[in-house]
């Protein structure tokens, strides 16, 4: 069974810096409660651990 990350927006990043509106565009976060399913990667931690504020991160089991 692979490993996923279920990541959801929960804090608007307006009125945060650049790097942090990149960084949640870059996860295909757009909007609001937003939810995206990404492989559990380091690159995909190390983006999350960035915005780690405004998002909520839970461990998804796929087969």
């Amino acid at each position: 069974m692979a490993k996923k990350l279920s990541i959801t927006l929960v804090h608007s990043p307006a009125h945060r810096s650049e790097v942090q509106r990149r960084t949640a565009q870059a996860l295909g976060l757009r909007k609001l409660h937003q939810t995206v399913i990404r492989d559990d990667t380091p690159t995909i931690r190390g983006m999350v651990e960035r915005i780690r504020h405004l998002v909520d991160v839970r461990e998804v089991e796929v087969e």
